[in-house]
């Protein structure tokens, strides 16, 4: 497979690592296991003759190849919106875009982790498609890029011939899962090697007080919910208790949070249940009545479902 890092100025330097480490690690590991089909070629190139990286390191990076079957975009070093939207409109980044666009063309398939999804996103090649993105960015990343289908709650997802993944070390994930199209074996054994756990979801790394605080309405509605968690919920009763209309609450929570008035409601809930799990010795029962679920068994298939793993691997976790 060959696989060419796309480096910007600023590259975030754990990001750019970690991809480089897995891919050499699984050469590395394919060589000793006699999977000799199994290679990945890495270029790291760049649109500049020198790049920096975000902590000033200088990267020998090599020009654009016109062929690859992948095409990696690793995050900038920009985490806050103040620092980001300058950075997008940088010419190196819009001719990035250009580039990215280009390899579609071509039939490349086209990947991007933590804030390097923002770029792929500038090249207009998530449009139509379902994403993921830095979770304490998907505000800013519904307002830019209104036509991908958002969800920072997953860690990864392929959708078409566009990879993204979340935020920071999803990068792992990110590599893990191009091993994984060459050799789910050596996939799982880099996994081993490098100490890597399963993270099927950003949902448990979440700070939703981050998000809920960039519009003073959504802020109100998460107070209102979470004095009320063990009650049912009534999207009449918290739109009056607000002072706005149903359709208001409704669309503003989708414009921040990507989320129904109830999904959201149900994301508290859980993120309560698993507080209390990990602090508590309470059984599920008991949980579950006190974050508002008539019985155990659904508060763990929503656990399952949002978190990828259940109350056994949560209490574990203490």
């Amino acid at each position: 497979m060959r696989i060419q890092l796309l480096a910007l100025d600023g590259v975030f330097d754990t990001g750019l690592s970690v991809l480089l480490d897995a891919f050499t690690t699984a050469n590395e590991l394919a060589a000793v296991k006699g999977l000799g089909t199994v290679r990945f070629e890495l270029r790291i190139s760049g649109l500049r003759r020198r790049v920096r990286s975000a902590q000033g390191l200088t990267i020998p990076v090599l020009p654009l190849e016109s062929q690859a079957d992948w095409v990696v975009v690793p995050a900038l070093g920009t985490k806050m919106p103040d620092s980001l939207l300058p950075a997008l409109a940088r010419p190196d980044v819009r001719e990035a875009a250009s580039a990215l666009r280009s390899f579609a063309g071509r039939g490349t398939q086209l990947a991007a982790a933590c804030i390097g999804t923002f770029v792929l996103a500038e090249s207009g090649q998530l449009d139509g498609h379902d994403a993921t993105t830095t979770w304490w960015l998907a505000p800013l990343f519904r307002q830019r890029y209104p036509k991908v289908r958002l969800d920072e709650s997953r860690m990864l997802i392929r959708s078409g011939a566009v990879l993204t993944a979340g935020a920071a070390l999803s990068h792992m994930d990110l590599a893990l899962w191009l091993v994984r199209q060459e050799s789910p074996s050596l996939a799982a054994l880099v996994a081993k090697y490098l100490i890597v756990d399963s993270r099927p979801s950003q949902s448990a790394y979440i700070l939703h007080d981050h998000l809920n605080h960039s519009d003073p309405l959504v802020a109100r509605f998460e107070g209102w919910v979470r004095e009320r968690l063990p009650q049912g919920f009534s999207l009449d009763a918290a739109a009056e208790a607000l002072a706005t209309s149903k359709r208001t609450l409704a669309r503003r929570l989708q414009l921040v949070l990507g989320k129904s008035p109830l999904a959201y409601v149900q994301e508290l809930r859980v993120e309560r249940a698993v507080h209390l799990l990990k602090t508590t010795d309470a059984d599920i029962e008991q949980i579950a009545a006190q974050v508002g679920y008539a019985d155990g068994i659904t508060l763990r298939t929503l656990l399952r479902q949002r978190l990828g793993f259940g109350v056994r691997e949560i209490r574990r976790s203490r």
